[in-house]
């Protein structure tokens, strides 16, 4: 196994590729008022939407996985991005909510598939005595695409019709392609081109000769048989689940949570406090590599958890300026939620990480159902009471920071091994 060479070409494309994944994944929150308005969707209908998305990794992450193995990853991280390709420039010509649909799916499987190939790439080009620093740098990557990704959004539908026509949000030849309703489909053209220019990256990229280490296979089915039986596994792949569902349950819905209750602008308030959620989970993920090497991380997920539920209750009952304020700092302090749960969770076994990574993958899929789930109350109740539903998925994330049994604990300052 050639693990010994650095290939900085490939960790910079890496390190892109995490930004290029959550530009086109953490828009929804900002983008869904538009498509409700446009589209006349109920809530259930605009559920569908990140149900669309994010179901995609549930059927994909253990398929990408094993193709991993005998296809490598030029094949696969070309097929991702084309599939992102194909899924964007779809909905540009044929912008309807049924093509929407059929896209977020599309795109939704290149991301799961991108998800897999590129954290063992990130091994092998960087070093793995440097994983854990360029694992840092790309969540930095992901958190800054998160942050931006809204921010365009807004540029894209607040472009006045008489701005200069060199702004490249507001050529003449762009906005007589769509009414102003649906000028937000724009974005997709955007990742269409975004895309695209990744294809052409990869193909000029030199890989390494890359074996999977026997933890990261993903192993036989029989297995995933033997894991899907096991409590401790199905307690994690719900950790997951939960997580991914709570953290959507609250981004996608405050834009249009405060446009209803507290008629703030969803095109700039709204879009600017979804990318601010993104951009202080970032932040809050720097913290938390702090704490974790002075305290538990159990301790650490039982502390910031708590602190989340508090900001919830502030952002969905407080009044305007402190509901808009909470909802954003609910992204601080869910940063440390997802790479907590990931790390008790593989620290709890001692084999099969492959596979165990797989299924836990797979509970990204919590970011589609329960948006459906969430809609659905919206439209038989209202939508507060729709997002009373993410307490239940921060109880329980709660929870794992009591019964988390690791084999390995977390390394902290003054422990000795």
């Amino acid at each position: 196994m050639k693990t010994n060479i650095r290939n900085n070409n490939l960790v910079v494309f890496v390190l892109l590729t995490f930004f290029v994944i959550s530009f086109l994944t953490n828009v929804l929150g900002a983008l869904n008022p538009s498509a409700s308005l446009s589209f006349g969707l109920t809530e259930t209908m605009a559920g569908f939407l990140p149900f669309s998305f994010f179901i995609a990794y549930g059927l994909m992450s253990i398929p990408a996985g094993i193709l991993l193995e005998t296809h490598g990853e030029r094949k696969m991280l070309v097929s991702a991005f084309l599939m992102s390709f194909l899924g964007s420039i779809l909905f540009v010509l044929l912008p309807t909510f049924e093509i929407f649909l059929l896209s977020l799916f599309t795109i939704g499987c290149g991301m799961a598939i991108l998800q897999v190939v590129i954290n063992p790439l990130l091994r092998v080009s960087g070093g793995e005595e440097h994983y854990a620093f360029n694992s840092v740098l790309g969540q930095l990557c992901f958190g800054a695409a998160a942050f931006l990704s809204p921010y365009v959004y807004s540029k894209f539908v607040t472009q006045s019709p008489d701005s200069p026509v060199d702004s490249v949000t507001s050529s003449d030849w762009l906005s007589q392609l769509f009414s102003e309703e649906l000028n937000w489909v724009l974005m997709y053209a955007l990742f269409a081109a975004l895309s695209l220019l990744m294809v052409v990256v990869v193909m000029f990229l030199r890989f390494p000769s890359m074996e999977l280490r026997g933890e990261e296979k993903m192993g036989t089915w029989t297995v995933f048989k033997k894991l899907i039986h096991n409590r401790i596994v199905i307690l994690y792949f719900l950790g997951i689940f939960t997580y991914v569902g709570t953290e959507q349950g609250i981004s996608y819905w405050m834009s249009k949570f405060l446009q209803n209750y507290h008629g703030l602008d969803f095109e700039t308030v709204g879009a600017a406090a979804v990318g601010n959620f993104w951009g202080l989970m970032t932040l809050g993920g720097l913290l938390g590599l702090v704490l974790l090497k002075v305290l538990d991380s159990k301790l650490v997920l039982r502390v910031f958890t708590g602190i989340s539920i508090l900001c919830l209750v502030l952002a969905l009952f407080a009044p305007v300026n402190i509901s808009l304020y909470s909802f954003q700092a609910c992204g601080f302090f869910m940063s440390v939620m997802y790479p907590i749960i990931i790390s008790l969770a593989l620290n709890s076994f001692k084999e099969h990480h492959g596979s165990f990574t797989g299924i836990l993958m797979s509970g990204i899929m919590g970011g589609a159902v329960m948006q459906l789930l969430i809609g659905f109350i919206i439209d038989h109740a209202s939508l507060k009471t729709g997002m009373l539903l993410n307490f239940i998925g921060l109880a329980f994330i709660f929870s794992i920071g009591i019964w988390a049994k690791p084999l390995i604990s977390n390394k902290t300052f003054g422990k000795v091994d």
